[in-house]
């Protein structure tokens, strides 16, 4: 078995953190919708899309 990178209950930081979001976003999308993973996720980092100059509220 696989001993964790981290303590369990610690949260990833930075840029760990975004890479984590963006990956786990794609992957659902991509089974909702059929479309390669690695392509939503593309989509995603480079902020082509008709929203992309909306940002998230913190």
């Amino acid at each position: 078995m696989k001993t964790p990178s981290r303590p369990v209950g610690e949260r990833p930081s930075g840029q760990r953190l975004k890479d984590a979001i963006v990956r786990s976003v794609a992957s659902s999308t991509a089974i909702e919708t059929g479309q390669p993973i690695d392509g939503l996720e593309r989509k995603l980092r480079t902020g082509s899309s008709k929203y992309g100059h909306l940002k998230l509220a913190r």
